[in-house]
């Protein structure tokens, strides 16, 4: 069982600070994200925002203009961040707030910081260019990338005591990781294929006649463009169904959390299943009150108690 500690001690004013800055670039950046954050107590929000500021700061340096070979050396520069963040070698003066704030949130939860690890080769494997085969290729990237913020998030929520099953809490948000990455890589297939970047596996494009690429707003010519994303979609939505197995091994306030953000990036992929060129066109979002709906919805643990009954049927 994953525990957290739920006591809540004195938090110093360079620590508070270094939170805040955390929340506020969290806020400006992510907004699925914060969406979903802000139904946590303060003490796993603040620890979540500071994931999320360190892990923006990694993806910054890959999606940045830099030449390749100085953003590997930023990388591995914040790589040794982490290790003084994991040897208890960053103080609460230390100037760089993120590294504050995570250090904090590091030594009051039990946050698998390797994750960060791995998320740091993932972006490498950007900043290389690399390409995928086939979906097990891609598999050890959205790990990396994705998988790996799953169980560092669940360093933060914890499992509920007595919660059956809890041994597979970091399988299923491993899992839930993958389905979110691959919602995302097929919402920004244009814009990535506009840096420069396919991530869809090669062996999936050739089958629906995509090898071409996504360079413009309609999708290559003799291709079944719809036919791959309804494919990609399927492949999500078993990710999904196999990740939300975490629901019910979480507090009623981490579970509102994680059904908030997956259910935001479920209703993605329903427009983009409903329209599969919009993603051509343009980014798919969600307006604020749909956003809104499904807060309340995992809020309720609506989603918690659906998946519940599922697994209970499955062993009788």
């Amino acid at each position: 069982m994953i525990r957290t500690v739920e006591s809540a001690p004195h938090v110093s004013a360079p620590v508070l600070a270094a939170y805040r800055y955390c929340e506020a670039v969290t806020g400006q950046q992510a907004r699925n994200f914060a969406y979903g954050i802000r139904l946590l107590p303060t003490a796993k929000r603040r620890a979540m925002s500071a994931l999320y500021a360190f892990s923006r700061r990694v993806d910054d340096i890959g999606d940045g203009a830099l030449t390749d070979d100085v953003k590997a050396a930023r990388l591995e520069d914040t790589r040794a961040l982490l290790t003084r963040i994991r040897e208890g070698a960053v103080t609460q003066d230390d100037t760089d707030p993120v590294a504050v704030a995570l250090a904090h949130a590091a030594g009051r939860f039990p946050i698998p910081l390797g994750g960060l690890d791995e998320l740091i080769d993932g972006v490498l494997m950007d900043v290389r260019g690399e390409t995928y085969e086939t979906w097990e290729d891609l598999k050890v990237y959205c790990r990396c990338v994705a998988g790996a913020i799953g169980r560092l998030s669940l360093g933060v929520f914890g499992t509920e005591p007595g919660a059956r099953g809890a041994e597979r809490a970091p399988e299923y948000a491993d899992t839930l990781g993958l389905a979110l990455q691959l919602t995302n890589i097929l919402r920004d297939v244009r814009e990535d294929a506009e840096g420069g970047r396919v991530y869809l596996p090669a062996d999936d494009l050739a089958k629906f006649g995509c090898s071409a690429g996504f360079g413009g707003p309609t999708p290559p010519e003799g291709s079944d463009f719809a036919g791959l994303v309804h494919f990609e979609v399927r492949r999500a939505r078993a990710l999904f169904a196999e990740g939300y197995r975490l629901l019910p091994l979480l507090d009623r306030r981490s579970g509102a959390c994680v059904a908030a953000m997956a259910g935001i990036y479920r209703r993605l992929l329903d427009r983009i299943e409903r329209d599969p060129a919009a993603v051509l066109r343009g980014r798919v979002s969600l307006p604020g009150r749909e956003k809104a709906y499904v807060a309340v919805r995992g809020l309720s643990g609506l989603d918690a108690r659906h998946v519940t009954r599922k697994t209970v049927r499955r062993r009788v």
